[in-house]
């Protein structure tokens, strides 16, 4: 069952809500990544999910490898436990002062087939590294994550500072991230919190601010645009994770207590 989610400005994609999609966004956004079906089926109900829906969901999802259950509790499983590392990542980066150096990656591998290729790309996307040149990787030495170990047979890692005064660093991080159209979006996302009430309408948009802070590069204040709205971005959702944790917490109604049963 999906609900069609309510048109956005410009050009912000709200993904319409079906009951897969609600449940893994919850459990993506709570610590530890576990819910009780009573919980679940508080928090699905403002977006006309019956609990029907929801517990076929949960089943199918259990059975896809997406869920893990034990005693009427539904736990992310060990797959998307790194999905929620990233959202957890996207949403407080750990960043250090910059000192004007650049993370350069070169991939060394040779051989490899295309859809290898495809995945080594998406993986140095997801390190927020941009190409910029076939096989050549980089960004502003700025953040603090660990390197995937696996990396190193494919790649090797340089530290460097550009010498070309006429291309100066904020001028080559433009050429390597689309930073206006990031900021273009992310001020739609923020006019659809400002101006949206209903409650499956802001849940697809926060749920859109996290796909899109996963694009955030993280750059040095130095390098961006001005103004930057990805912290802007980031105090929105986190509000509305506290509102959705506190939701979560409070005590069920007897409707809903008759409902779980």
């Amino acid at each position: 069952m999906r609900m069609n989610a309510t048109q956005s400005p410009d050009d912000v994609e709200l993904r319409p809500l079906s009951a897969r999609s609600v449940v893994l966004s919850l459990l993506l956004g709570v610590h530890p990544p576990e819910l009780p079906v009573r919980d679940l089926v508080r928090s699905v109900e403002p977006f006309g999910i019956a609990g029907s829906t929801l517990r076929a969901a949960l089943s199918r999802m259990v059975t896809a490898g997406d869920l893990d259950r034990a005693d009427g509790v539904y736990r992310l499983s060990e797959r998307l436990l790194e999905r929620q590392r990233r959202q957890d990542d996207a949403v407080h980066p750990r960043t250090r002062a910059w000192d004007g150096s650049w993370e350069t990656v070169v991939v060394t591998a040779t051989g490899r087939g295309p859809a290898e290729r495809a995945e080594l790309r998406a993986e140095l996307s997801r390190l927020r590294l941009a190409e910029l040149r076939e096989g050549v990787w980089l960004r502003p030495a700025n953040l603090r994550r660990p390197w995937p170990t696996h990396l190193t047979e494919f790649t090797q890692r340089f530290t460097a500072r550009p010498e070309r005064p006429e291309r100066p660093d904020r001028a080559l991080a433009a050429t390597l991230w689309p930073l206006d159209d990031w900021a273009h979006t992310a001020g739609a996302l923020l006019a659809n919190v400002a101006r949206l009430t209903q409650p499956a309408d802001r849940f697809a948009t926060f749920a859109a601010i996290v796909r899109h802070l996963v694009t955030d590069p993280v750059l040095p204040d130095d390098l961006l645009p001005t103004p930057w709205p990805a912290p802007a971005l980031r105090a929105a959702y986190t509000d509305y994770l506290r509102e959705v944790t506190e939701a979560l917490h409070r005590e069920p109604t007897s409707t809903e207590r008759l409902d779980e049963d």
